[in-house]
């Protein structure tokens, strides 16, 4: 259970980290972009963590619990394919229904999380094995 408690606190450090650096600096132009009109002044930080808070425990569910058991290539596949799901589920209903939204955000924005969800769960993982 402590290594469960362990890599959930790692990935609520991680995400919105990745996420600030990634969407603040890293993409901050492709953003501008292609939806400037749509962005807010500043995030909703409580909307935001929410989603960490829930992503997080879906990561730790179906991709780093795997991992924790033994099998981590599985694990990191099972990380980038959820990670792939829920940043489409975001972008393909964006794309569907906003006008503006565009495919190439929606491609760029899914790539980044399937990327970024395998390193943390990669990084959780280790984490919670190292110190659980």
């Amino acid at each position: 259970m402590l290594r469960y408690a362990i890599a959930y606190v790692v990935m609520l450090a991680l995400f919105p980290l990745l996420d600030a650096l990634w969407i603040g600096f890293a993409a901050r132009g492709v953003y501008q972009g292609e939806i400037g009109a749509l962005l807010l002044p500043k995030p909703n930080v409580a909307a935001a963590a929410a989603f960490y808070a829930i992503y997080a425990a879906g990561v730790l569910v179906f991709a780093v619990a795997p991992g924790l058991g033994g099998d981590w290539r599985r694990a990191l596949g099972l990380a980038a394919l959820l990670g792939l799901m829920a940043y489409a589920t975001y972008d393909l209903t964006n794309l569907a229904t906003l006008r503006g939204f565009t495919l190439k955000l929606s491609l760029i924005d899914m790539a980044w999380g399937a990327a970024m969800t395998t390193a943390v769960a990669a990084v959780a993982g280790l984490v919670a094995r190292r110190l659980g």
